[in-house]
């Protein structure tokens, strides 16, 4: 299967609601090769789930089993859950009915080491693509030598929050490789790597540091042709370093909010109605006309519309015709007191959009572009329950990754990047 293929293959799988034929499909490619006889059809009530789970899952079914070169067995299932706030509540219960399953208290006999599985809600547009695992005790004898003890630690789930609401550039990132080789039958180790979070936290804070620089780079050119923007920069002591920093700060925070649909709700509806791609609509102007996104909007949006307290008025916000929430800290204060009304910032709008392809194919490469394709969640991180998302913890990871950088290390730092050599201790990271 070539790339184009591949894309298509996760595209039409993971940005829709769940459709059991193409989700096949993509196992099918996945794979390579299965075990079809060992398909179980739909089993529900107490009998298939049993009773401490009914509340929670509605049916299963197995599609199949695949069996890697190292022997370990993994189970395709597609799990329907009672209701559609199961998706994103109950996680534990999804996972310890799996992890009944693997360990073959179902009535499903011999045990599996892990499951591809598919959670589905009724009438959701979003569902859940997981790999379930069990991971074996060890103990040593009294001889020295180390065994596996019968009993299992408590069972792991990895997943993703795909669906129409979703994007699948990590997915496509993290499963391409195998799609592509047609002879690459994964082991357990390969699937457990695709849905490691860790590698897409790494890929997306080498986009924010790219992101950075180039914003870095546009400001100090705006410094330098505008006497006024100068003048202001330099009274307040501030640096292009700092208020880039901060600038990507501010909306990557607000792409994690934007999950909560926060932003963009209209006039007396209730919080949690608004659009998750609220920011990409902003800059689409479908909240207002503008001729400079960062001047014309996010400014208003930063240091108007998110510092003042409209509780009296359902938070409504009448530049955007919709409620904005009030947000209390200092990360939309204007920095150094900057004076935004008056002082003028044009950051061209195609730093935040474009239409230029990028080295992975990808068109636009703009601050929005590169955040639109990741999936971020607002999930509290579990140590056996893992998104693979960005979570806000990455607020902080990014902080310290670029706290380093100042006005005058900055050129030094860029000629580190593009020779591939790591910063010297304490002066660049």
């Amino acid at each position: 299967m070539n790339r184009e293929q591949a894309k298509k293959l996760i595209i039409e799988t993971f940005e829709n609601p769940f459709d059991k034929g193409k989700f096949i499909n993509f196992i099918n490619n996945l794979l390579k090769t299965y075990d079809r006889s060992k398909a179980l059809e739909p089993r529900s009530g107490i009998q298939g789930v049993t009773e401490k789970y009914l509340r929670f899952i509605s049916s299963w079914e197995r599609i199949g089993r695949y069996e890697d070169k190292d022997g370990k067995k993994i189970d395709i299932l597609v799990v329907k859950l009672e209701k559609e706030t199961s998706l994103y509540r109950a996680r534990s219960a999804q996972r310890n009915f799996v992890a009944e399953y693997l360990r073959g208290k179902l009535g499903t006999g011999t045990t599996k080491d892990a499951a591809l599985v598919a959670f589905i809600s009724p009438a959701s547009e979003d569902w859940r693509f997981s790999l379930v695992k069990l991971d074996y005790r060890f103990e040593e004898t009294p001889s020295g030598k180390v065994k596996v003890k019968e009993e299992f630690t408590p069972a792991k789930r990895w997943s993703f929050l795909v669906g129409k609401n979703e994007k699948s550039h990590t997915a496509q990132s993290r499963f391409l490789p195998i799609l592509e080789n047609d002879d690459w039958k994964p082991t357990l180790k390969d699937l457990e790597k695709a849905f490691d979070v860790e590698i897409v936290t790494k890929e997306f804070f080498e986009k924010y540091r790219d992101l950075f620089i180039r914003t870095k780079l546009e400001l100090d050119k705006i410094v330098q042709s505008n006497q006024e923007v100068k003048q202001e920069f330099e009274s307040k002591n501030i640096n292009t370093v700092d208020f880039a920093k901060k600038l990507l700060g501010q909306i990557v925070f607000l792409y994690f909010l934007q999950k909560k649909v926060w932003f963009g709700v209209e006039r007396d509806k209730p919080w949690g109605t608004g659009p998750k791609d609220f920011i990409r609509k902003l800059f689409n102007k479908e909240y207002g006309e503008y001729e400079n996104f960062y001047n014309d909007i996010l400014e208003p949006l930063f240091y108007e519309a998110l510092r003042t307290d409209r509780s009296a008025d359902d938070h409504y916000y009448s530049r955007f015709n919709c409620k904005i929430p009030f947000l209390n800290g200092g990360l939309f204060d204007p920095i150094n007191n900057f004076d935004w009304v008056n002082i003028d910032i044009l950051l061209p709008n195609e730093l935040f959009s474009n239409k230029n392809r990028t080295k992975e194919g990808d068109i636009g490469d703009g601050i929005l572009d590169v955040f639109d394709r990741y999936n971020f969640t607002v999930n509290e991180e579990e140590p056996l329950e893992k998104e693979v998302a960005l979570d806000p913890e990455l607020l902080g990871k990014i902080y310290e990754k670029l706290n380093a950088i100042r006005p005058d290390n900055f050129d030094e730092y860029v000629k580190i990047l593009k020779s591939g050599r790591k910063g010297r201790r304490n002066k660049v990271q």
